[in-house]
């Protein structure tokens, strides 16, 4: 029977996009899906500029950009209907290349996922198929599916969602974060523009239509998100004593969705109650198999992050597995994905959960004092800086922070120029011993040396070299730092990080 080095279970965004990572790096792998097609309604609808950065680098970003809207940001409004917070960036400089909002539909972004495996002859794509349990033995693990059928892998991933089979059978614990409210989620295509209540301290300039607000009002918080095209969605948190079927009846729909539309011609697509969890798996390897996306963690949606924390999963998880599958790292490698994933998730959820529990705020004298507390607020500019940088669990200085992407003067975005995977970039040309080269050659990592041609208008590429006083810089294929250094330190740091990979040359080395 054929041994696939991969079996992904589940071929949601998350398990999709592994797929395409690990279908360009060569590795044979096979999905499988219980359901023979795509969900047909959409559930995630936001993204950040890093995801659109990942799906560029497995040649899916221009697919996606024609599909989803670029978004202005955040806004919360108050109790009093009044803004309490401004999260946006709209109109300013892009250090990372894209805006730090897209709204899309998931549908499409699936569906594109999907497709785009096509070109890899070495993955199959297996619908239908449900996995019923999973035994590891030596080097593979044995996964019973639905039907008799039996699939082998050296390395599976479960990415089946917040109910995950694999998680399950795994045995593996949740770690409750203590939030769980509940809301109803309504989608809708609307011809023409949403309506708002009268509102003060909006910025001059703000453009409600594309961004997405929260109302933070006791009377009934609520959430209203710009989608891609006609759609948009709105989610209004139960009140207390307020049953899922009276909520989701469509004439309770209708009269929470009116004062919104102000009678535009609009169809109600999905109407369905949710909660709002905040959970981390406790562990997200055991053995051979691991999980990742909603099987791994579930966030509240304040900030737009539940599905970009799956794919920043994939992509950390993805380059590690193919250098362990390569034979180029011993596979101690594979057990710093929870930790680099995991201090980055909680960091991301306990925000998240921190907003939700003053956007749910149903005491109007506390939301009177948080409205106040907030508008005194003024560090965070964009959600996207709630991101903090890996805990770098592979190599120590200048590790962990996720590295630009400007616009060039020469024409492109820098990703454009290197061409992603690892890269060391310099700003200037270092001569570097054997060994720290040999483990660029292991890496497969290009080369990259700044010129003037090569730097971008507003001076993000020279500005980072010299706010960190290096010359040089690691960047990985999910694009955070592997390490840095100036002319004096850069070789010492790269070998460092072969040994601290356990890349497969320094294993032999050590062995003799």
């Amino acid at each position: 029977m054929q041994i696939w080095d991969v079996a992904i279970v589940g071929c949601g965004p998350v398990g999709a996009f592994m797929a395409n990572v690990l279908g360009q790096r060569g590795l044979k792998t096979i999905v499988l899906d219980r359901e023979t097609a795509p969900y047909a309604l959409p559930r995630a609808v936001h993204i950040d500029h890093e995801m659109v950065r990942l799906l560029a680098s497995v040649g899916l970003g221009e697919t996606m950009l024609a599909q989803m809207r670029a978004g202005d940001g955040h806004i919360h409004i108050g109790a009093d209907h009044g803004m309490i917070r401004y999260l946006s960036v709209a109109g300013s400089p892009r250090p990372y290349g894209y805006a730090n909002d897209y709204f899309f539909f998931q549908p499409e972004l699936e569906t594109a996922l999907r497709q785009g495996l096509e070109r890899f002859s070495n993955v199959e794509l297996r619908l239908g198929a449900s996995v019923d349990g999973l035994v590891e033995t030596g080097d593979h693990v044995q996964l019973a599916l639905s039907g008799g059928d039996t699939v082998r892998a050296r390395w599976v991933i479960g990415c089946d969602g917040a109910r995950s089979t694999v998680r399950k059978l795994l045995d593996i614990r949740l770690d409750d974060l203590d939030f769980d409210e509940p809301w109803l989620v309504v989608d809708a295509e609307v011809d023409g523009k949403i309506s708002f209540p009268d509102l003060w301290g909006v910025p001059e300039g703000a453009n409600l239509q594309n961004l997405s607000l929260m109302m933070c009002d006791p009377q009934r918080p609520a959430t209203i998100v710009p989608g891609r095209g006609n759609h948009r969605r709105w989610e209004f948190m139960l009140l207390p004593g307020e049953s899922d079927a009276e909520m989701a009846a469509p004439e309770r729909v209708a009269a929470l969705v009116e004062p919104w539309v102000e009678g535009a011609s609009h169809r109600i697509i999905r109407a369905a109650t949710y909660r709002f969890h905040g959970l981390v798996a406790e562990q997200w390897r055991k053995g051979r198999v691991f999980v990742a996306g909603d099987s791994a963690h579930q966030t509240p949606p304040f900030f737009g992050q539940g599905m970009c924390h799956g794919l920043r999963d994939a992509a950390n998880l993805g380059w590690k597995l193919a250098l362990v599958t390569e034979g180029k790292a011993d596979d101690a490698l594979l057990d710093t994905y929870q930790p680099e994933r995991e201090a980055q998730v909680r960091h991301v959820i306990s925000a998240a959960i921190g907003a939700g529990k003053y956007i749910c705020e149903l005491d109007p004298e506390r939301a009177v004092e948080r409205d106040a507390r907030v508008r005194g607020e003024t560090k965070m500019r964009s959600a996207s800086e709630l991101i903090a940088p890996i805990a770098s669990a592979i190599v120590g200085p200048g590790a962990g922070e996720r590295f630009i992407n400007p616009a060039l003067a020469s024409g492109g975005l820098l990703d454009d120029v290197t061409g992603g995977g690892w890269v060391l970039l310099e700003a200037e040309r270092h001569d570097l011993s054997a060994d720290a080269q040999s483990v660029l050659d292991q890496l497969g990592a290009k080369r990259a040396t700044l010129g003037p041609e090569s730097l971008d208008a507003h001076g993000f590429l020279s500005g980072w070299f010299t706010q960190r006083h290096v010359t040089a810089a690691l960047i990985r294929p999910d694009f955070y730092v592997g390490t840095v250094g100036s002319a004096e330190t850069i070789d010492d740091r790269l070998t460092a990080l072969g040994g601290a990979m356990r890349l497969a040359a320094r294993v032999k080395e050590m062995e003799h």
